[in-house]
This record gives structure tokens, C-alpha cells and sequence, in this order.
């Protein structure tokens, strides 16, 4: 006898729990940009507390809807991409308010371009490459240390928002172009031994 909830949904459904935590997440991108658009350390404050709320939501969405059977097509489709439109989106703007150097915002694009790339490659040859924990370490540092480049300041004269939030930042672009390396080499070292199979 099935468990109330724990029949699987239609994988095409677009209106499900976990969908609608990504639409938050997506949503909460406007809502950011425009906080930091505006000065003032309140909105600043606004904007990291969204912000953290959405990365908070990362997680959430992937973990429900595994727990409750209800991973759909467009939850696939959707919640990698909330997640490069809210770090892109908030680093953009903070390279505009100088605060991150332009160097890392262009080295973070053009990974996740070229990561996406490979992906929609290797999707085609009908290659898969198991995902690497670098890759989401890189997503979680980001998602703790963007925050802190959003508050800036040195807050009760004791945590160096501004510091701490850079070296974060800093260590998830070491880690983007490591598991970039890595994915790419498992890519063509997997699509090297499916041909010489064929």
C-alpha cells in the first residue's frame, strides 16, 4: 500500500513545491539588484538577508523534491539556472560598486558559459559525467560570501565583511576553474573511450 505523498508526479507538472521555492529564487534576483541600485546600508542589509534567503532556498528545493518524488522536467531546467542568474546578477552589480574586482566577475561567466556548453555537448554524444564536489563547493562559497560583499562594511567594529567575502569569492574561482578542468577532462576522456568501444 502506497504512502500518502509518495506517488511520482508527472515529471512534466510545473506546479510543485520545490518548483515554486526556485521561482522564489528567480524572483528574489529583481528584488536584489534593485536594492543595491539604490545606497544606504539598510538596503544593503535588505538585499544580503534576500539574498541569503534565496541560497537558503538552493537547497531546500533540490532536498523536497527528492524527499517528496516530485522532480519535474522544469525543476531541472530551472534551478541551475536561478542559481547563475542570482550570482551573476548580484556580482555584476557589485563590480559596478567596485567591490569585486571585473576579473572574477568575467572568470565566473565564462565558466559557467563554457561549463553549460560541455554539458549540452556531452548530453548530445550521449556522455555522462558525474558531478564533482568542487563544483558545489564552489556554488556553496559563493553563496556565503556574497552576502558579505553586499554588507561591506567592518559590522560591531569586529567582522570584516568586506574581507571575508573577497577571500570567499577568491577561493570559489580557484575551485570554478578546478572542477571546470576536471569536468572537461572527464567529458573528453569518457567520449575517447565510448568511440574507441563503438
Amino acid at each position: 500500500m502506497s504512502q500518502p505523498g509518495s506517488s511520482k508526479i508527472d515529471a512534466l507538472t510545473f506546479d510543485t513545491p520545490p518548483n515554486r521555492l526556485t521561482l522564489l529564487r528567480i524572483l528574489a534576483v529583481p528584488a536584489v539588484v534593485g536594492l543595491l541600485a539604490f545606497p544606504g546600508f539598510h538596503n544593503h542589509v535588505a538585499a544580503a538577508v534576500i539574498f541569503s534567503l534565496a541560497a537558503i532556498t538552493d537547497f531546500f528545493d533540490g532536498w523536497l523534491a527528492r524527499a517528496s518524488n516530485t522532480v519535474t522536467i522544469y525543476g531541472k531546467l530551472l534551478d541551475p539556472l536561478a542559481d547563475k542568474f542570482i550570482v551573476v546578477g548580484t556580482l555584476i552589480m557589485l563590480q559596478h560598486m567596485d567591490r569585486v574586482h571585473p576579473f572574477v566577475v568575467i572568470v565566473l561567466i565564462c565558466r559557467e558559459l563554457g561549463i553549460t556548453s560541455l554539458r549540452a555537448l556531452a548530453s548530445a554524444e550521449g556522455v555522462i559525467i558525474a558531478a564533482g564536489s568542487g563544483g558545489k563547493w564552489k556554488a556553496a562559497l559563493q553563496m556565503v560570501g556574497i552576502p558579505f560583499l553586499i554588507l561591506h562594511e567592518t559590522l560591531w567594529d569586529v567582522v570584516p565583511c568586506y574581507w571575508i567575502g573577497t577571500s570567499l569569492l577568491y577561493l570559489s574561482v580557484f575551485l570554478s576553474l578546478t572542477s571546470a578542468f576536471t569536468y572537461a577532462s572527464g567529458f573528453f576522456r569518457e567520449l575517447r573511450a565510448k568511440r574507441g568501444r563503438g
